[in-house]
């Protein structure tokens, strides 16, 4: 009876055992068979290549943008309020006169600061003696606007309208497009063909043809925008009471640049 026992007992581990080399092989594989379906179900990722393209297009702008203010300098900061609003109330009006928009003007800065003991004599107290707990003080307030002129054959007679009324800051004069968008699609196209030839070029040194898109993008900050517009800038001091000098407009280059990745073939 006890023998009887020990055989079933092994002839069910030696069928176990096969069991599980059966699971094996077919979880494994040999031969020709397994290597065959690994080829057929294989997933092979094609090879990219990213570039970036750029184009350029050349415009003559349409508009000019500047900032034009006031500056006072009085010992009273209600004086000086009163002054620089006084003069930037004129300021704006000789503007409108000039043919300047009241939509086209727009406030970008109104300041107070305080300068003490400037230079001038200390005070004094009543024995004659520098006065510590006294300062002398003036108060600088300056008001700014921004200023769109669209005539761009009147942009010295605007200035000069300006200054004539009293503004004795002017902080640039800069062009562009009242409206871009034409042309940024322009120069978008300009920098697709631009890509499209560069990644030919490097699928050619490595023995492949260039294929789809499979991902684009605009590069921002990087090199697009405007280039090449003119920059002027007046100051107080260089003013002299003499008017606005001649401003040329010139052109612009509008520069536009995509990031492009294009799918790699094998060349046949």
């Amino acid at each position: 009876m006890l023998q009887n026992k020990r055989m079933f007992g092994i002839s069910t581990l030696f069928a176990a055992f096969v069991l599980i080399a059966a699971l094996l092989v077919s979880q494994v594989g040999f031969g020709p068979a397994s290597a065959q379906a690994q080829d057929t179900t294989g997933v092979t990722t094609p090879g990219t290549v990213t570039v970036v393209g750029e184009g350029s297009v050349s415009i003559e702008p349409d508009i000019a943008n500047t900032t034009i203010g006031v500056e006072v300098v009085q010992p009273s900061v209600q004086d000086a309020v009163s002054e620089a609003r006084e003069l930037m109330d004129e300021v704006i009006a000789a503007l409108q006169e000039a043919g300047v928009a009241e939509e086209d003007l727009q406030t970008t800065g109104f300041n107070i600061w305080a300068e003490r003991n400037f230079g001038g004599p200390m005070p004094m107290d009543s024995e004659g003696s520098v006065d510590g707990n006294s300062e002398q003080v003036r108060y600088h307030v300056s008001n700014n606007v921004q200023v769109t002129i669209r005539d761009l054959e009147n942009i010295e007679g605007v200035l000069d309208a300006a200054i004539q009324a009293g503004a004795n800051n002017i902080y640039g004069v800069t062009f562009s497009l009242s409206d871009p968008t034409s042309i940024e699609s322009e120069a978008r196209q300009s920098a697709v063909e631009n890509a499209r030839t560069k990644a030919e070029e490097l699928a050619e040194l490595t023995g492949t043809t260039v294929g789809g898109v499979v991902s684009i993008s605009e590069v921002v900050g990087q090199g697009g925008g405007y280039f090449g517009g003119n920059f002027a800038q007046a100051s107080r001091d260089g003013l002299g009471g003499g008017g606005a000098g001649p401003i040329a407009p010139g052109q612009l280059k509008m520069t536009m640049q995509l990031q492009i990745t294009y799918e790699l073939q094998s060349a046949e």
